[in-house]
């Protein structure tokens, strides 16, 4: 299935990475205290219109690797894989 975000919406593929403690000993996934905050842009929509019907251009694109508000996006699951549905203010930065 292919999924196509419309106006200033993000499809995102969740960071899922173990955390390590100080110590060196990897906590799984399970063990992780909330949502990721960072993800890898899958799809991004054609970006929002300003009150004089003009497309404002997005951001972000598809392939960069950004940070995003805790509980800002959206969860949603496709053919078994978790992703996350953003808008664009719910980015903070990209990791380049």
């Amino acid at each position: 299935m292919k999924i196509k975000p419309l106006a200033d919406y993000i499809l995102i593929s969740p960071d899922m990475e173990n955390e390590k403690t100080k110590g060196g000993i990897l906590l799984p996934e399970s063990a992780d205290k909330g949502r990721p905050e960072k993800g890898k842009v899958i799809a991004v929509g054609p970006g929002k219109k300003n009150s004089a019907g003009k497309e404002i251009p997005m951001e972000v694109k598809k392939g960069d690797t950004v940070l995003f508000t805790k509980y800002g996006p959206n969860e949603i699951k496709v053919d078994d894989k978790e992703y996350l549905i953003a808008k664009q203010d719910d980015i903070l930065a990209v990791i380049e």
